[in-house]
């Protein structure tokens, strides 16, 4: 029996799109080699062009206002005492963990209390995921690598304080200006697909879990008061059974 040629064709071309469709994991891990290369190399010309210099010049220029104003936040916001156990997040060993709550006011607040609760987690799921997202990505690592190595001949360039360019002179400071704005167009354009996944599929997740997660049993947590010390007991009866349980005499 002869097959149909036109089928024969159709299937060849199904199957050549499934393979170029699914992630090549040669190529991903050799586009990390390459863009490690890269960033090893940029370092070491960062380091001797003198960027570390421009680094602190331009730290230095910050008002100290500032610089604590901005530590005083990252610190508050990114404690890593606010960052839950695996076992509170899931609700390992509590009962009824996860349920819908149909009430519209308690639903209201139980995705206040979690998004306050575990934004720490929140934040670190969305973390992984992007990296995960990028690491499959390889477009998108060696667009970052090329990028970085475009900053480091910059910084070199005008490691003077000016670069001439067809007659014209670029101080470091209007190099920079165009190359932040040339680096945001080019992330816009390379991490638009990686930063569009990340932030729908962590969404969904975030969003699931706030709105199924029952944490009400900690929402006193951040009221809880360190006691420690010896009771001292006296003659006035406060040695009372709750406190040092025993059993009861055997006659």
């Amino acid at each position: 029996t002869v097959s149909n040629p036109k089928k024969i064709i159709s299937e060849a071309k199904e199957s050549n799109m499934a393979d170029t469709a699914q992630p090549n994991p040669a190529m991903s891990a050799g586009a990390l080699a390459a863009v490690a290369n890269m960033v090893t190399n940029a370092k070491d010309s960062f380091n001797k062009s003198g960027g570390q210099e421009v680094l602190s010049s331009v730290s230095n220029s910050i008002p100290q206002g500032t610089k604590d104003y901005i530590n005083q936040a990252k610190s508050k916001i990114f404690n890593r005492d606010q960052l839950r156990p695996i076992s509170v997040f899931f609700g390992i060993g509590e009962e009824n963990a996860f349920y819908v709550e149909k009430t519209p006011s308690l639903v209201v607040s139980r995705i206040n209390h979690n998004l306050a609760f575990f934004y720490m987690n929140y934040i670190l799921l969305t973390a992984v995921l992007f990296i995960l997202t990028l690491v499959i990505s390889p477009g998108a690592i060696i667009g970052i690598g090329l990028l970085g190595v475009a900053w480091m001949s910059v910084i070199r360039a005008t490691s003077e304080g000016s670069v001439q360019v067809s007659g014209i002179t670029i101080t470091q400071k209007q190099a920079s200006i165009a190359m932040a704005v040339l680096s945001g167009f080019v992330l816009v354009k390379v991490l638009s697909h990686v930063f569009w996944w990340t932030l729908g599929s962590s969404g969904c997740i975030v969003a699931a879990h706030a709105f199924m997660r029952d944490a009400s049993m900690h929402k006193d947590e951040g009221d809880k008061i360190e006691m420690t010390g010896d009771v001292t007991f006296t003659d006035a009866g406060e040695d009372a059974s709750f406190l040092n349980p025993q059993s009861d005499n055997v006659v």
